[in-house]
């Protein structure tokens, strides 16, 4: 008997995080998200998380996703068969055609549900894992140099053999902070750094003229979100490798970041690609055209951390290193049990689907007013 949808519930979280963090000059000491849960005609239930950044616009915000998630897509969605994920993603497209997070959080569901229905985890349902466990990033803020290179090594200590350092506060304080970390780790750690679209390609050439000695494995986002010419000028003069991030944002940009050769790696995660099956199809582009994939973002709950890491675990071009690390920033989960990745890397989780449940207490007790 084939299943339908018969309920498509909607909850706003307001996640504390464990200090404040700033990104792209932007600081949050909470993360507004949005939690979807699906129940079957059997039975069956399948949840998602999406969590918008703090820099995100509207129509973008948790608040309004729920709103058309609630007014919108649940009406709609009700009768349907969950199985077929590519007519519903032709659904949302028409409800949500300017908010694909909300999108997202309702293709997330389905592929769990679907997957739990069959049993299976949600890297099996995309064909299978190549991996058997995953490897996870740490970071470092804008930081003194003597902070940085503490706080690097706290990251190694516990298992962590990567890690981004935020440079953006100055060239001079950069290569500083850069300086100190490397120093720290010596060889031991794969260093990344990241500018979030706060230098253009000029200031991030004079950085890169005096960093690139500090053997980084790649620079982040070196130029603004729209300025693609930028970014591959970096790429080409700066002598480090280059990786899009804020530029990317669906697969038509991942395809102009392609030709315009402007970067080395790419970014991206599930909501930024519109859903687990199109985040795949992009990992299939970046893998054509020889790109590795960092994969993750950073202020995930439980459920779209999973996500991430199970649709990591299903290509060979995911770079070690995963930035789904929101599990680490957030004080706890809305899941029955955590998941805890302070050790650096994790066996794949066994499923089916996601493999866990929302905890109703937990979504009442950060529920988004």
């Amino acid at each position: 008997m084939k299943q339908k949808i018969e309920r498509l519930e909607v909850f706003g979280v307001d996640m504390p995080l464990v200090g404040t963090f700033t990104s792209g000059g932007i600081s949050k000491q909470t993360t507004k998200c949005v939690v979807v849960r699906l129940t079957a005609s059997d039975g069956t239930v399948g949840i998602s998380s999406a969590e918008p950044s703090a820099g995100t616009k509207s129509p973008g915000t948790a608040a309004e996703l729920i709103v058309t998630l609630r007014e919108r897509i649940a009406p709609a969605f009700v009768g349907q068969d969950p199985s077929n994920i590519n007519r519903l993603i032709d659904m949302l497209d028409k409800l949500a055609p300017t908010q694909p997070g909300a999108g997202a959080a309702v293709e997330m569901a389905c592929v769990d549900l679907v997957s739990r229905i069959h049993g299976v985890p949600i890297y099996t349902y995309l064909g299978g894992a190549v991996q058997d466990s995953v490897q996870f990033n740490g970071w470092i803020g804008m930081l003194p140099p003597e902070e940085a290179a503490a706080e690097a090594m706290r990251w190694l200590k516990m298992g962590f053999r990567s890690a981004k350092i935020k440079v953006g506060s100055g060239v001079e304080a950069d290569r500083d902070r850069i300086a100190a970390v490397r120093a720290a780790v010596g060889s031991a750690m794969k260093l990344r750094i990241d500018a979030n679209t706060q230098y253009d390609a000029d200031t991030s050439l004079k950085l890169c003229r005096v960093v690139k000695q500090f053997d980084l494995q790649l620079f982040e986002q070196p130029a603004p979100k729209d300025d693609i010419a930028g970014l591959a000028r970096v790429r080409r003069e700066g002598g480090i490798p280059v990786m899009a991030d804020e530029t990317i944002s669906d697969h038509q940009s991942l395809i102009a970041v392609i030709k315009a050769e402007a970067a080395d790696f790419v970014k991206f995660g599930i909501k930024q690609a519109g859903g687990i099956l199109r985040a795949s199809r992009m990992l299939a582009t970046a893998e054509a055209a020889r790109l590795p994939v960092v994969m993750g973002h950073g202020f995930g709950l439980d459920p779209s951390t999973i996500a991430e890491i199970m649709l990591a675990a299903s290509s060979r071009n995911v770079l070690p290193g995963l930035e789904c690390v929101g599990p680490l920033k957030v004080k706890d989960t809305v899941a029955t049990t955590r998941l805890d990745i302070s050790s650096g890397s994790l066996p794949l989780p066994p499923g089916p689907g996601l493999g866990i449940s929302l905890d109703e207490k937990k979504l009442e007790q950060y529920r988004l007013h």
